[in-house]
């Protein structure tokens, strides 16, 4: 019996790649840091205050109107009250029958010269016054200031794992050709096909 099947097997075609496990080193620079922290020098002064009040002495020589009318109301109650006093004194000396001429007497201590002690003053009569606060001086150095800091090179170790890749180039597959001659029904027919193909571009 003639052989009417080919049946052709493609295998599965594939490519590995393999890559090592390896360690890696990688370093590290050593650095220096330095920082400067600047001094100096401060001085603080303050100098001396003077405080002056000359409100009092002012008042002495030239009293301000405030101050006029407060003397001039100290004046005048002083001598309202040495008035009374005196009219009372008089008054007790013109009830008092011992006394025979009491208008006389009365008239004669009224037309005496004043007497006592005079006294010599200056103006200002008060003198200012004076404050002050002491001065003040202060002086601070500080010099200059330097820190450094180290940091050392440790350097890093990394571990990469192997691996291991597979690429698959080609699929598997079946190929079946059918390689037998028609199969024609009835049998007989066969003959009717046994001539050359019809060059139809011709």
């Amino acid at each position: 019996m003639e052989t009417l099947l080919k049946i052709t097997t493609v295998p599965m075609e594939y490519e590995l790649k393999i890559h090592n496990a390896r360690l890696e080193y990688s370093s590290s620079k050593s650095q220096l840091i330095t920082d400067r922290i600047k001094g100096g020098l401060t001085i603080k002064n303050r100098p001396i205050k003077l405080h002056l009040d000359t409100y009092d002495a002012r008042n002495s020589v030239c009293p301000t109107t405030m101050e006029s009318v407060r003397q001039a109301a100290t004046k005048g109650k002083s001598a309202a009250l040495e008035a009374t006093a005196t009219y009372a004194k008089e008054g007790a000396m013109l009830l008092d029958p011992k006394i025979t001429n009491p208008l006389d007497v009365i008239f004669s201590q009224r037309a005496q010269q004043p007497t006592g002690d005079f006294g010599l003053r200056f103006l200002p009569t008060t003198g200012p016054d004076i404050e002050w606060s002491d001065p003040d001086l202060s002086m601070q150095y500080q010099i200059d200031k330097l820190s450094f800091d180290i940091k050392v090179a440790n350097g890093n170790i990394e571990f990469i794992p192997g691996n291991i890749e597979l690429s698959i180039t080609q699929m598997p597959d079946v190929n079946i050709e059918y390689i037998g001659k028609p199969l024609y029904v009835p049998p007989s027919a066969a003959n009717y096909f046994n001539h050359t193909p019809v060059d139809i571009f011709a």
